[in-house]
C-alpha cells in the first residue's frame, strides 16, 4: 500500500551511531550500479587508524554489531572515517540443554569494550548496538535478568501461528511463524510461564539496558516483528487489547539517547561522563546504513550467516507469505526479507580452505544450472515463509 508522508526523524544519532556497523554490505538494485565506499578489512585483533588525525575537540560514536555467528565494533567520527574497529566470535557457553547465548552474548559486549583503544575510550560521545531481528528475550521486569532461553531470530514458533492470524490482519508482518510476536505468544501460552513479571526485550534492547540500565526500551525498527505500526507509531488496538501486551517494551525512533553509561561501566573501561547510549536497530538496517544507498530502487544485501534483502522504497509493502516486510527509514520504506540461507550452511559442509579452493574455480558470469536450495535446517522465512521447507 502507498504510505503516508511521516515526519522525519533525526538521523544525526543514527548515522553516527549506526552508519559504520556494517559497512562491509554490497549494495546494488536492477540496472543500477552500486557504489560502496572503500574501507579496511575487519580483524579478529583489534585495529586502530593513527593515520586518520582528530581535531581539537572532535568526538567518536562507537557502534557494535550482534550479528548471527559473532559481533564487532567501529569506531567512527562524524564523517564516517572508522578509527578503530575489532570483532569477536561467540564463545559457546553451554546451559542445561542448549547454548547459554544470553550469556554469550553479555561476554562478547564487554570483550569488545575492552577492545576499543583506550587512548580513543574518552573521546566517545555515544554507543549503540544492532541485534539480529526478531531475536527475542523474556526478561524478569525487575532484574532485566532472562527467565527462559531467548528465541533466536530464525526459530519458527508455529503452535502460536493459528493465534496470532486469528487477532491480526491478513498477511499482516507477526503472521509467520518467526515473528517476535509468535515467540511472545508461545512464551505465554507455556504452562511455566512466570507472566507477573515478565517484559519483552530484543537482543540489542537487552543488550543496551546492561550499559544504560532503563529496562523496557526499544527501537521502532526491532518492534516491527512483534506488531509495532511504524507509520502510525503506535502498538495497534488488537495487539493493545491482548493480556500478554503489558509485556512490550516503550518504542523509540532508532538512535533516539536513553541514557548515559552507567557508572560502573564508564570508570571501569575509562569512557567520559557525557557518554549516552542510544537505542539501535536490526543488523539487516545498519547494513542498509552503511551502504550509503539514498535513492529509492537502491537495495542492499547482506551476506553473512544469513541472507538479507532491503530496498529503499516510496512505497510500504508487507506480505507474511513471502516474507516481506517494510521498516520504516524517515518518509521512506525499507522493503525486503530475511533468508535463512547464507554462509551458516556452507560452514556446515565445507572448511574455510575448501570454500577458498572452490570459489577459485566459479564464473560469476556464468549462470549456474544446479538447482540448489541450501538452507542448514528445515524451514525458510524469505522469499517464501515456510517453516517445512526442505533444503535441496
Amino acid at each position: 500500500m502507498q504510505s503516508k508522508i511521516i515526519p522525519k526523524v533525526d538521523k544525526k544519532w543514527v548515522r553516527r551511531c549506526c552508519g559504520s556497523w556494517k559497512a562491509h554490505s554490497r549494495t546494488g538494485s536492477c540496472n543500477v550500479v552500486s557504489k560502496r565506499r572503500p574501507r579496511r578489512m575487519i580483524s579478529a585483533t583489534p585495529k586502530s587508524n593513527p593515520e586518520v588525525g582528530l581535531q581539537v575537540g572532535e568526538r567518536l560514536y562507537l557502534g557494535m554489531d550482534f550479528g548471527t555467528s559473532g559481533a564487532r565494533f567501529a569506531l567512527i567520527d562524524k564523517r564516517g572515517t572508522i578509527h578503530a574497529e575489532g570483532k569477536r566470535v561467540y564463545p559457546l557457553y553451554k546451559g542445561k540443554e542448549t547454548i547459554d547465548w544470553t550469556s554469550s552474548w553479555k561476554s562478547t559486549l564487554f570483550l569488545l569494550l575492552e577492545d576499543v583503544p583506550f587512548d580513543l575510550r574518552e573521546l566517545i560521545a555515544s554507543i549503540t548496538i544492532d541485534g539480529t531481528s526478531a531475536t527475542t528475550i523474556i526478561v524478569d521486569s525487575t532484574t532485566g535478568e532472562p527467565l527462559c532461553r531467548p528465541f533466536l531470530y530464525n526459530e519458527s514458533c508455529s503452535d502460536a501461528l493459528p493465534i496470532v492470524k486469528g487477532i491480526a490482519p491478513a498477511n499482516h508482518t507477526v503472521c509467520s511463524g518467526s515473528s517476535t510476536l509468535c515467540k511472545l505468544v508461545s512464551w505465554w501460552n507455556m504452562v511455566d510461564a512466570n507472566k507477573t513479571f515478565a517484559a519483552l526485550l530484543h537482543q540489542a534492547d537487552w543488550l543496551l539496558w546492561l550499559l544504560h540500565g532503563k529496562l523496557g526500551v526499544t527501537d521502532y525498527n526491532n518492534a516491527l516483528k512483534v506488531g509495532y505500526d511504524p507509520e502510525l507509531d503506535s502498538y495497534p488496538p488488537w495487539l493493545l487489547s491482548q493480556p500478554y501486551s503489558k509485556l512490550l517494551p516503550s518504542v523509540q525512533a532508532p538512535g533516539t539517547p536513553i541514557g548515559c553509561l552507567k557508572e560502573d561501566i564508564r570508570t571501569n573501561y575509562g569512557f567520559p561522563k557525557d557518554c549516552v547510549v542510544c537505542t539501535g536497530t536490526t543488523d539487516s538496517i545498519a547494513a542498509f546504513l552503511a551502504a550509503q544507498a539514498t535513492q529509492p530502487g537502491k537495495a542492499v544485501t547482506s551476506l553473512g550467516s544469513t541472507l538479507a534483502v532491503k530496498l529503499l522504497s516510496t512505497s510500504r509493502i508487507d506480505d507474511a507469505r513471502y516474507g516481506v516486510y517494510s521498516h520504516r527509514l524517515d518518509d521512506k520504506w525499507l522493503v525486503g526479507g530475511a533468508s535463512n540461507t547464507g554462509g551458516a550452511v556452507l560452514r556446515q559442509i565445507f572448511t574455510d580452505e575448501q570454500l577458498e579452493n572452490l570459489s577459485e574455480h566459479i564464473d560469476p558470469m556464468k549462470a549456474c544450472l544446479l538447482d540448489y536450495y541450501p538452507l542448514p535446517t528445515v524451514g525458510e522465512r524469505f522469499p517464501v515463509a515456510d517453516p517445512k521447507m526442505a533444503p535441496r
